[in-house]
């Protein structure tokens, strides 16, 4: 577990370094997590460590959420003012995003059947 661990936050390091240096504008955990998602594409596996750390995280998920929760009920009343505006982006950015993912899930389809045309006429 202390392998993985380790191994998520040379990543994460990678992209804080990328971040101060290159790409300002991006926050370094966002860029750390697509170098780590571009090497396990490449690699085409997750190693154990990584996946046991992976699952951990993914079975506590749900304490991510406290601290947004704590700074919505503490900004209550500067979202009651701005409703409007705060649903309006909600309303816009669910709709880009199931709009993105439908895209992306087209464009992998197109290419899982690409895929699977040339190893039959191999």
């Amino acid at each position: 577990m202390i392998s993985g661990l380790v191994q998520l936050f040379l990543w994460q390091g990678l992209g804080e370094l990328l971040s101060k240096f290159f790409l300002p504008g991006i926050p370094g955990p966002v860029l750390g997590l697509l170098l780590l998602l571009v090497f396990l594409c490449a690699r085409g596996q997750v190693n154990a460590d990584l996946g046991l750390v992976a699952d951990s995280f993914r079975q506590h998920l749900g304490l991510l959420f406290v601290p947004a929760s704590v700074g919505v009920l503490l900004f209550l009343p500067e979202l009651q003012t701005h409703a409007l505006a705060v649903g309006t982006a909600l309303l816009v950015s669910v709709i880009l995003t199931i709009a993105v993912t439908a895209i992306v899930l087209k464009v992998f389809w197109y290419i899982s059947l690409k895929r699977q045309k040339g190893h039959r006429h191999e």
